[in-house]
């Protein structure tokens, strides 16, 4: 089915969650069976995170508001909430695409109140997820950003960033570029049940190799790990060896933290695949959505010393922003010109 021959009109249409000015699409093709998408034109696109954050960075963009990743871990689940949606499956269905992203911001950045601050993208939901690879926001946001010369840091699971990697070469020869790929663990049974619409850790490795061959440093956000099924000491030493062979330019853990909306979703798929497990977790998420501080603290000293051993380091506030290009080879094509919740203890974006 051609995506280009559809409208809101007809059986593939239903009635618009946001009104008469959004369309809302189904489509039967196997990618996206069982999806439905909400086009809405936003009317701003850059969000200022709140002032009381401890975020390193004041402003997000975010072109989609749930996500295909279908984690069942994942944090932003509860903005589905504010939309009156389900934070459970509906998180991993209802699609919302702000269709005209790449052209509002290229008119905010172009505003008069608009001082160039760095601009961090995947900080709710994954710009890369797979709406991505039909709805192509990313390269008119990309395109936006580096012609206003404007900093900015992208955290993905999705290896469709290597499309855009032209764009990311040529915004980095004048901006500061930061680039993170998130991989918490390797293990392939752990990942089909828990990531289910995510690329494999090794694909999303092979990103953070592609990126280093062609300058572009690459942290890795070592997220989540995840208490009794992916911390062991030989599984931890499993996954930074890994992560150290893709040449990442540093590693960084991040212990699993169940806020609400996703600690209620991530309960019921425990009890479903581990349920000998529901009683530790209750105990270890006795007093909030993260584990204890001894455990955090465990978690990061094992991940930096087998780093240490790896010749890998944790990675310092802006330290990786900076891409250095290095030259094509001879012959080659010349390069393309053409919303969160306050938390002051989430670590997730620090390294962005």
């Amino acid at each position: 089915m051609r995506w280009d021959d559809l409208s809101g009109e007809g059986p593939s249409a239903a009635p618009a969650l946001f009104g008469t000015h959004a369309v809302t699409r189904t489509f039967d093709t196997p990618e996206f069976r069982g999806v439905t998408f909400h086009e809405v034109r936003a009317r701003s696109i850059v969000n200022k995170v709140p002032g009381a954050s401890r975020m390193p960075f004041e402003f997000t963009v975010n072109p989609y508001r749930g996500c295909t990743h279908a984690c069942v871990y994942c944090f932003a689940r509860k903005t589905h909430s504010y939309l009156d949606l389900d934070t459970g499956e509906g998180f991993d269905s209802q699609i919302v695409v702000k269709v005209n992203a790449p052209e509002l911001l290229r008119k905010e950045l172009s505003g008069s109140r608009w001082h160039g601050q760095h601009i961090a993208m995947g900080t709710n939901v994954d710009c890369y997820q797979r709406a991505e690879g039909r709805y192509r926001l990313m390269p008119g946001i990309l395109t936006a950003l580096r012609d206003y010369a404007n900093p900015f840091s992208i955290l993905t699971k999705g290896t469709l960033i290597l499309r855009d990697l032209d764009l990311l070469r040529s915004a980095a020869a004048i901006t500061d570029v930061g680039v993170s790929v998130s991989v918490g663990f390797t293990d392939e049974e752990l990942w089909r049940t828990v990531e289910p619409g995510t690329p494999a850790p090794e694909r999303r490795l092979d990103v953070v190799r592609t990126l280093a061959e062609h300058g572009i440093p690459c942290g890795v956000l070592m997220a989540p790990v995840i208490p009794f099924l992916g911390d062991s000491p030989a599984q931890l030493r499993t996954t930074v060896r890994a992560i150290a062979a893709a040449g990442a330019h540093s590693v960084t853990p991040l212990a699993l933290h169940l806020r609400p909306g996703a600690r209620e979703w991530y309960m019921r798929w425990l009890a479903e695949h581990h349920p000998h497990l529901v009683r530790h977790y209750e105990a270890l998420y006795a007093n909030g959505p993260y584990a204890p501080t001894w455990y955090q603290r465990r978690i990061t000293r094992q991940v930096h010393e087998l780093a240490a051993e790896y010749g890998l380091g944790p990675t310092a506030p802006g330290e990786h922003r900076r891409a250095e290009i290095r030259p094509e080879p001879a012959g080659a094509a010349a390069e393309e010109r053409s919303e969160d919740q306050d938390n002051p203890h989430c670590t997730q974006l620090t390294l962005l």
